[in-house]
């Protein structure tokens, strides 16, 4: 099936008349968006019968390790030298919007430079067909407009992520962005064309100023309309309604060839050593039984949020397996867990300070993902049929969690301050309760869905055979 499933994939690249040809990307410096960036030059490269070359530029920071890749990637790092400390936002309250308008700013004359230099290097047997850029980066974007290079746009959210991005200038306009007041009725207003979004769930920053935010959503949205066409990281079964919004909106081809991470080539991207020892421990836990605990690379809690949050997992007696990252509590010593919290847990907790999730996720032994509700997340929670405790924070958690609630019903959030108490309550009624069991159910059938929109036939499949035929077109 393998073979099968490569020789059409090998035809699906010959498309463009047996020529080899060379895909560059810029990813976005994050975790959350350098991971699918990578999956899917691992998809293409996998995919290409031996035509598609892959060429990654990359910023400085937070830079991936070329060692985790096959042999003929090339790395080029971009902007050695400059200034990168503003450019990594740092906890939850981060102003993120102001980060990525100075990355585009940054970065642009130096990548200029390399592109063309790449450009003219470039042997005739394997010519450059266009750039992937992260939605995010349209500095980068108009660089290789410029120079005449054809871009596709990787969003890395899902696609009613983009709906909402694309809403965001309407509501503006009538005056309902930015809230006029915190008036928790104004903020729960629903929005009627956004089902079942509320206001508060626009609210993406608290930090970013309503202007920085809208320019930011702006040029992210002329970065989607002016490519040749925008991949998105999810698949039709998931969000179809939304992708056709967004197929209506924008105007150019899309793509829907996700979850990534199950059809790239197994290139491992983290930017943080994983604790491959929770797996061994997660072997000795019983089926559906142990709560894992992960808010991702960049959300971040208090002292207080952190304390209540281990003596809630204390107190529920449920097995757990909770992510600790070194920077994730905003404190101004050195934070560790409470005193008594390793006694009182000791045999069926684990803490470390990073996971390999995927693998954690697929493990029978995961009843349960409490999450910050980052689309990667998400996604890899929906693929391994893991319902979920929703604790969101910024960008695009919030409309995620929406949806993990209200549409497809596998999950609930958790409001207001973290409480010990309240916690206890929402980890027994994910694991112990029927209606805990429902949302597993529906998982399950998620999870199905999602196997199946990559196999012979499937939409993804089938999305990605065009994706490979419009790259070897260029």
């Amino acid at each position: 099936m393998a073979a099968a499933a490569a020789a059409a994939s090998a035809s699906a690249a010959s498309s463009g008349g047996g020529r080899r040809r060379r895909v560059l990307m810029f990813p976005l410096p994050f975790q959350g968006h350098l991971n699918p960036m990578l999956q899917l030059a691992g998809a293409l490269h996998a995919r290409g019968g031996g035509l598609v070359g892959i060429t990654v530029f990359h910023a400085t920071f937070n830079a991936p390790n070329p060692a985790r890749h096959p042999p003929g990637y090339r790395f080029v790092p971009v902007g050695e030298g400059l200034p990168s400390a503003d450019l990594i936002p740092s906890g939850s309250d981060a102003d993120f919007a102001g980060a990525l308008g100075r990355i585009n700013d940054r970065l642009r004359e130096p990548f200029r430079d390399l592109l063309r230099q790449a450009l003219a290097d470039a042997e005739d047997d394997e010519a450059a067909a266009c750039l992937v850029v992260d939605s995010n980066l349209r500095g980068i974007q108009l660089v290789a407009e410029e120079l005449g290079v054809p871009t596709l746009v990787l969003r890395t959210g899902g696609a009613a992520c983009l709906v909402a991005y694309m809403a965001f200038p309407a509501l503006c306009d009538k005056g309902l962005l930015p809230p006029a007041s915190q008036d928790k009725v104004q903020l729960d207003m629903p929005l009627d064309e956004l089902t079942p979004l509320r206001l508060r769930d626009m609210v993406f920053s608290r930090t970013t100023t309503h202007a920085n935010m809208r320019r930011c959503l702006q040029d992210l949205l002329d970065a989607g309309s002016s490519s040749s066409g925008i991949i998105l990281n999810t698949f039709q079964d998931l969000e179809n309604s939304d992708v056709q919004k967004i197929s209506n909106g924008l105007g150019v081809p899309l793509y829907t060839i996700g979850p990534l991470h199950k059809i790239s080539s197994g290139t491992e991207g983290s930017l943080l050593a994983q604790d491959q020892t929770c797996l061994k421990w997660l072997d000795k836990q019983e089926a559906d039984s142990v709560l894992y605990v992960s808010f991702g690379s960049l959300a971040s809690m208090d002292e207080k949020e952190m304390l209540e949050t281990a003596w809630g997992l204390a107190n529920s007696q449920m097995p757990f397996l909770w992510v600790i990252r070194h920077n994730m509590v905003k404190s101004s010593h050195q934070m560790s867990i409470p005193e008594g919290f390793e006694e009182a847990t000791r045999g069926r907790g684990m803490v470390v300070t990073w996971a390999p999730q995927q693998e954690v996720l697929g493990h029978h032994a995961i009843g349960g993902f409490w999450t910050h509700n980052g689309w990667n997340s998400t996604l890899e929670s929906i693929c391994e049929g893991v319902p979920m405790i929703c604790r969101p924070q910024f960008a695009d958690q919030m409309i995620n969690m929406r949806y993990v609630q209200e549409v497809w019903k596998i999950g609930f959030e958790i409001e207001g301050e973290l409480e010990r108490g309240e916690i206890e309550m929402a980890i027994k009624k994910l694991l112990c309760t029927e209606e805990g069991r429902q949302m597993r159910l529906r998982a399950k059938d998620l999870q199905d869905k999602a196997v199946k929109c990559i196999e012979e036939e499937g939409s993804s499949k089938s999305a990605m055979e065009s994706l490979l035929k419009r790259i070897m077109s260029f």
